[in-house]
């Protein structure tokens, strides 16, 4: 299981440097997420100022973008890289993509099995020269004059990596994708139960193998070198398990778990507009189910525990995003010693 260092609210100036950092302390890949920034532009920072690391969007908000102009950012990006590249995406919510960047929304599931497939017929284009004709329901790309287009990259195409939470996301992730992005909230049981069979199942179906498939985790951790620290990072855990726990698109989650009343309560603190309430909701051994807590080692441990024998690789997610590379190290090194790098 490789370990990775996960960016998600620091702009480009920032993680360029931790970048650096992470790549100097032998992180495996770098992560950038699509919220107050732009991913794409903060890994382009990334891949200038590292080597080796592997660079990677987790998750870019692709229905945010047509499918050339995401073809074409992840091509260059694979090449700036040197083909460190990997393009992790995903469909966000719909108000997300209907209110805050105005664009259509529709079957998120069908839509994204064509974005990929119309991605696939653009990089094929660049490197054979031939017409581009795709023709879907959602996306045509039927234009493509010798001026624009870039070539076969010496590098290959990336990687494209699929999140998902449902069913049907899950099953496309494992036909058409090269691996697939957990949700922070998924858990080792619902990885076993809902997720893992899915993969293999539509795999199958596809005529293709397990070997190869990535499958990336960045569980909830809540940490600290002390007391404070500790506490602070369980609050925001907290908090952050409530939100999603009050969001619909969610639920089935929290159901395989036994926990359709906590998820209506807490949709209707939301609604009601008594968010400061929710995080209440979440007791410890709701915490303990979806968060990773303890010190250190600790933490280190029920990580190894939980994802060791299954993913491909991990990264500690934190919502505030408050720390570097170097703020990980005493959970890092633990994991590191346990994994027997």
């Amino acid at each position: 299981m490789r370990i990775d260092f996960h960016g998600v609210t620091v702009g480009p100036d920032v993680f360029e440097n931790w970048s650096a950092q992470a790549e100097k302390m032998g992180y495996g890949a770098v992560w950038m997420s699509e919220t107050q920034h732009d991913p794409f532009v903060s890994l382009a920072a990334a891949a200038l100022r590292t080597e080796q690391v592997d660079i990677r969007t987790g998750i870019a908000v692709v229905f945010a973008r047509n499918p050339m102009s995401t073809a074409i950012l992840a091509n260059d990006l694979q090449l700036l890289s040197r083909g460190r590249f990997a393009l992790g995406i995903g469909s966000q919510l719909q108000s997300h993509i209907t209110r805050r960047f105005s664009m259509p929304w529709s079957r998120p599931a069908a839509r994204m099995r064509e974005y990929v497939l119309a991605l696939h017929a653009i990089w094929d284009c660049f490197e054979d020269g031939g017409r581009l004709r795709f023709r879907g329901e959602f996306y045509r790309h039927t234009v493509m004059s010798p001026f624009f287009n870039p070539g076969p990259n010496p590098y290959g195409r990336p990687r494209v990596l699929v999140a998902g939470v449902g069913e049907k996301m899950t099953e496309l992730a494992g036909e058409l994708s090269d691996g697939f992005l957990a949700h922070i909230i998924a858990t080792r049981k619902v990885l076993d139960e809902a997720t893992m069979p899915l993969l293999r199942a539509a795999r199958e179906r596809a005529g293709r193998t397990m070997d190869g498939f990535e499958l990336h985790v960045t569980p909830i951790v809540a940490t600290g070198a002390d007391e404070r620290e500790y506490e602070t990072a369980v609050a925001r855990a907290r908090s952050t398990i409530a939100y999603y726990a009050s969001i619909p698109s969610y639920a089935p989650v929290f159901d395989l778990h036994g926990l359709s009343g906590l998820c209506e309560e807490l949709y209707r603190l939301a609604a009601s507009g008594r968010s400061s309430e929710m995080p209440g909701l979440v007791d410890d051994e709701v915490l303990d189910t979806f968060a990773v807590t303890g010190e250190p080692k600790e933490a280190a441990r029920k990580i190894h525990e939980r994802f060791a024998d299954l993913a491909t690789s991990v990264a500690f997610f934190q919502r505030d995003d408050e720390k570097a590379p170097e703020g990980w190290q005493p959970l890092y090194d633990e994991l590191r010693h346990l994994l027997g790098a």
